[in-house]
């Protein structure tokens, strides 16, 4: 996890030569106050409009609830099949529920889907008091999880997104967020997050996101609204090899939010190739170890490094790894170790941080004596 908050935080803001610039049509604009679209594999920003603008996320905050709480599984602090009780707080919350009743005993994989489905606020809290006791608590959580995802802009209040004078975020901040749920959990990503409808206390709700119904290749993400907010919806498809995120926020309605989002997302796929440039966790280098118990240390990325490029420039990449140096021991797995610069057709195009792929312990007393006299020399 510690690698996904690395690697968005270095994400490219622009194609850096103007050469390829030149090869693309103008990003679309979006009728919304801020918006961001990112390949996945490798980060890079491929459209934006005002992405640091401070804004309210609305319902958008229910993705730092649904990480915390499968972190929480993973864990094991909480547990898929145990019921949670809810309180007269969950229960009076306003806004959008799934219905859940006071003193009842439910299931937390189905407050999971009554928070990821039908957004529900009392599930939201439910499963914030079962995991830190309190929802301020939890709210405490989640800003400790912001800050180390590199969510820098961000302020979370409450569970749920209900609005708050403190609780605001920005798009950059949003896919930061997303993109990390869904490289963390991979699993619980394509569980939940496609459903398009869940039923619970005999009463159906549709998922809000309309894109699960009108493009078979988007499988998430979540929608958000209130007054302040408007309109907010960050979407994610897969076609191919390829995964786009997109943030729209600020929209004035449920189908200019879905109908902008697509429009983004066709954007990307339709003007950029995707370029494989390593395999997720297969070593891409192996960089030299001083005062290690090995002397050397194999680098690369951990998930597959997908870089999109403008159309008909994918034979055109160049990748040089340039390493840290002097790289020395104990170094962790999963630590950045060195910067892959990507260039395409001969200008620079972005920097991307490479990590080390296992851990090397430190060599003993003599081993690193030894290489102490030759860094001094060196």
């Amino acid at each position: 996890m510690k690698i996904i908050a690395v690697l968005f935080a270095f994400v490219v803001s622009s194609i850096s030569a103007p050469v390829l610039a030149q090869q693309l049509p103008v990003p679309p604009a979006l009728a919304a106050k801020s918006w961001l679209l990112i390949e996945s594999g490798s980060g890079q920003v491929l459209a934006s409009q005002a992405p640091d603008e401070r804004l309210e996320p609305a319902s958008l905050t229910k993705l730092m609830t649904a990480y915390l709480t499968f972190a929480a599984l993973k864990q094991g602090t909480l547990k898929i099949d145990q019921t949670v009780p809810v309180s007269e707080k969950a229960w009076r919350t306003g806004g959008s529920k799934m219905f859940i009743r006071v003193g009842a005993q439910v299931g937390v994989e189905d407050l999971i889907k009554g928070m990821i489905v039908q957004s529900g606020n009392d599930a939201c809290i439910a499963l914030a008091e079962a995991i830190a006791g309190s929802e301020e608590n939890f709210a405490q959580m989640m800003n400790r999880e912001a800050q180390r995802l590199g969510m820098k802009a961000s302020s979370f209040r409450n569970s749920t997104g209900l609005p708050d004078p403190q609780l605001y975020t920005t798009a950059r901040d949003l896919a930061t967020l997303a993109g990390a749920l869904i490289r963390d959990f991979p699993e619980e990503y394509a569980k939940y997050y496609s459903l398009k409808e869940f039923r619970y206390n005999n009463i159906t709700q549709a998922n809000r996101n309309r894109l699960l119904w009108t493009d078979p290749t988007v499988d998430g993400v979540k929608t958000g609204y209130t007054e302040a907010a408007g309109y907010c919806l960050i979407s994610s498809a897969k076609r191919g090899p390829r995964r786009l995120l997109s943030v729209v926020l600020g929209t004035a309605s449920d189908s200019v939010r879905a109908q902008e989002s697509l429009k983004l997302l066709n954007y990307g796929f339709q003007f950029y190739d995707a370029v494989q440039l390593y395999a997720g966790n297969q070593p891409a280098s192996n960089l030299k170890v001083w005062k290690g118990a090995s002397a050397t240390v194999k680098v690369g990325f951990t998930s597959d490094f997908i870089l999109a490029v403008p159309k008909g420039f994918g034979p055109k990449v160049k990748a040089d790894l340039v390493s840290q140096q002097p790289l020395i021991a104990p170094i962790d797995a999963g630590q950045v170790v060195g910067t892959m610069k990507v260039s395409v057709d001969g200008k620079p195009y972005g920097d991307y941080p490479i990590v080390s792929l296992e851990a090397v312990p430190q060599a003993g007393i003599f081993g690193r004596a030894i290489d102490s006299v030759k860094l001094w020399f060196n």
